[in-house]
């Protein structure tokens, strides 16, 4: 899986296609919650762009897999979740996230392991608090 800098755009872009392609089916009703979740200067590329980021996601998932089957497991979601360290960005991530996740009126077990691992990663329940020491940083 290839890695992108710390908070970056292609991070969060690759963290809301992942949640729209988890479930197995793209649905035209994530793509319009991906759409509207633009979130700005975090998610700036365009649709090109954008579809590139899906192509990548899933080239190297394509990669990963064993067999035919791709499995989203804790170390994996673990180093995609990593990239994103903005407590603000991580609280907008992860709305957009849900949003994507429920756009097609059902929430796959795909999806409801990346939303509940992202919650726990990122701290959801001490409200996204970095811990004391960690460095902030923030790039495009």
């Amino acid at each position: 899986m290839r890695s992108y800098p710390v908070n970056s755009t292609l991070a969060a872009a690759r963290l809301l296609a992942l949640t729209a392609i988890c479930d197995g089916n793209l649905a035209p009703a994530e793509l319009q919650a991906m759409a509207a979740a633009r979130l700005q200067p975090h998610t700036t590329l365009n649709e090109q762009q954008f579809g590139e980021v899906i192509q990548h996601l899933c080239d190297d998932l394509l990669a990963t897999a064993a067999g035919t089957t791709v499995q989203l497991d804790a170390p994996l979601l673990d180093a995609l979740l990593a990239e994103i360290q903005e407590p603000p960005l991580r609280r907008q991530l992860l709305q957009a996230m849900w949003n994507i996740a429920e756009a097609d009126g059902w929430l796959a077990d795909g999806e409801a392991v990346l939303l509940s691992r992202a919650a726990t990663v990122w701290g959801a329940e001490t409200n996204f608090v970095r811990p004391a020491g960690e460095r902030q940083s923030v790039s495009t």
